[in-house]
């Protein structure tokens, strides 16, 4: 089928959930994705942060071509050797210690949600006085399931299915005193991403995290970091919780983390199968507690091929050293950003860490335009909260890769007076920011 023919299809036959651009892609070789007459596209966005490994990355086909030979499927009420093989290097990784695999991040924010409401009971059982309230933050992004969407700060994906889940609070963003006024012994969680995707690529700050880790701490609540997007490599380490280090420099308050900081509960997905869907819960053995056969499950959570899958993954990441080359060529890429912004005063601010990257516009039109402008030239990146060029390219990304973009980023920017000029109204006046 032709681009119009499955537009027209689509049309007539899907919900309408997404605004999709008009692109037709039918393979991927590295980090390239190309249109059925052959078109190359620079994908620096990588299905919003999954393709790790890029496209056609032969650890990923053997994978798959080998586990679809034995078993895709068979059922979470029987053994496979895949879930204990990942598990294994999951706790590695994270420095926790029990797995629950899922489909997908929603899923797996959706059972850590379920994880501390059930740890709370478990402990109220036991004469703690811990309640049901969750803490998340402002412009926080979980998922669009009733639990995870409840947690997710704007209003425009909570208000269409309202009422939502109740006892969601939500805290300023870096504000520690607020986080210190709204949380009590009525609190069961907070729930944070460490350094926030669809929020705008922002990074919490070290006095935070420690308030955070303290208090939960002092009650017994969880404190549960969701690295859908930022985990598994993504930030140069497996997790954006592990460039923080606790205050005194001895390893607590995360007793095994190997970086000083270390959550109750972590949320895994988007990269860790490359491709395949998979998410992954990864919690400590305390709050493991809570949790015993029949409370939550899967039909499809951690599948024989999923699994086998992700195991390839971690495995490249790490004979490979990925996670070093994704430090430098973030380093590099971040830089050239930040060279960028010097010439280029509607450049608001360049932020992020490894190959999780922001660059903010001073306007929501020139944010739109120099998107539409990158696709124009091949390039795909998204746009996130109005402002915000977001790149969550492949770890296999090349500085020649990163001088394109940046190179096209320099010639639509130099362009951008022009633009403004001609599409300004009349009498000179100009969009508010």
């Amino acid at each position: 089928m032709t681009l119009d023919e499955i537009q027209s299809a689509e049309s007539n036959l899907l919900l309408g959930t997404y605004d999709r651009n008009p692109l037709l892609f039918e393979r991927g070789e590295g980090v390239y994705l190309h249109t059925p007459d052959g078109t190359q596209y620079l994908d620096l966005l990588s299905g919003i942060g999954v393709n790790a490994l890029g496209y056609a990355h032969p650890a990923i086909e053997h994978a798959i071509a080998e586990q679809s030979r034995k078993l895709i499927h068979t059922s979470n009420l029987y053994y496979h050797q895949g879930q204990a093989a990942l598990a294994a290097r999951l706790t590695r990784i994270t420095g926790l210690d029990r797995v629950f695999f899922a489909n997908s991040g929603a899923e797996v924010n959706e059972a850590a949600i379920k994880l501390a409401r059930a740890y709370a009971g478990l402990r109220r059982s036991e004469g703690a006085p811990l309640g049901t309230k969750i803490l998340a933050l402002e412009n926080s992004f979980h998922g669009r399931t009733m639990g995870a969407v409840a947690a997710t700060w704007k209003d425009k994906y909570r208000e269409p299915f309202a009422p939502v889940m109740p006892g969601v609070e939500f805290v300023r963003f870096n504000g520690v005193a607020d986080l210190k006024a709204k949380f009590s012994t009525d609190v069961c969680a907070i729930l944070l991403e460490v350094l926030q995707g669809e929020g705008g690529i922002c990074q919490l700050s070290q006095e935070f995290l420690t308030a955070a880790r303290d208090l939960t701490r002092s009650t017994g609540a969880l404190l549960i970091a969701d690295e859908i997007q930022s985990g598994m490599g993504r930030t140069g380490r497996w997790c954006a919780y592990q460039h923080y280090v606790s205050e005194n420099g001895s390893g607590a308050p995360g007793e095994r983390s190997s970086t000083g900081w270390l959550p109750d509960a972590v949320t895994l997905a988007k990269p860790l199968a490359g491709g395949i869907p998979l998410g992954a819960l990864v919690c400590s053995e305390e709050a493991a507690r809570a949790i015993h056969a029949g409370m939550h499950g899967t039909t499809f959570g951690g599948g024989p091929l999923a699994c086998a899958v992700a195991v390839a993954v971690i495995d490249t990441i790490e004979r490979g050293h990925l996670l070093d080359h994704v430090t430098d060529i973030g380093t590099y890429f971040r830089n050239k950003l930040q060279q960028l912004a010097q010439n280029h005063s509607a450049i608001v601010e360049v932020r992020g860490l490894g190959l999780m990257l922001a660059v903010e516009l001073d306007s929501a039109d020139l944010a739109k335009h120099v998107l539409a402008e990158m696709m124009r030239r091949r390039i795909l990146i998204n746009r996130t909260s109005e402002t915000v060029l977001r790149f969550l390219p492949p770890y296999i990304l090349q500085r020649e890769h990163v001088d394109t973009a940046v190179s096209a980023l320099s010639e639509i920017l130099s362009e951008q007076p022009a633009v403004a000029a001609a599409t300004a109204p009349a009498g000179g006046a100009h969009h508010a920011r």
